[in-house]
């Protein structure tokens, strides 16, 4: 498929009579921050965080788990995926700095204090993961 600039350079060289301007600006697209959720096992918490902020407008979230037997295991390039990265529990972050210290560099960990106490979309876990990052993130 021939490039926009092909396609001008044909046009130009076909009607020399007629120049044309620059090409139109593309519009300005806002990237979504990347959030990456972290718990354990990654079958309750993180999963909740995830699917509760599934189509807001400002972020795009996953989730993984720290555990070897998690149901998403977290790798190096979830972390390199992750603007900023959420953890659940101390535990949690202990981990992510003790196996992917090179690729977490200056990215923000941020611990919430979420105890493994809640089932998946628990309306007390969405309450409290509202609660815990509002004073982290834009959620209205």
């Amino acid at each position: 498929m021939e490039s926009a600039d092909d396609l001008r350079r044909r046009e130009d060289e076909a009607r020399p009579h007629l120049k044309l301007g620059p090409a139109p600006c593309r519009p300005f697209f806002h990237l979504k921050t990347k959030l990456l959720f972290l718990c354990s096992r990654n079958q309750w918490r993180s999963p909740t965080a995830e699917a509760w902020l599934k189509d807001h407008p400002l972020y795009e979230a996953r989730s993984a788990g720290t555990e070897n037997n998690a149901r998403v295991r977290l790798t190096a390039g979830h972390i390199g995926w992750a603007d900023q990265i959420f953890c659940m529990e101390k535990k949690h972050a202990a981990r992510v700095r003790e196996k992917f210290a090179a690729e977490l560099g200056d990215k923000p960990l941020i611990v919430l204090r979420i105890p493994d106490d809640y089932e998946f979309m628990d309306p007390a876990l969405v309450d409290l993961l509202q609660t815990e990052l509002s004073g982290h993130l834009s959620l209205t």
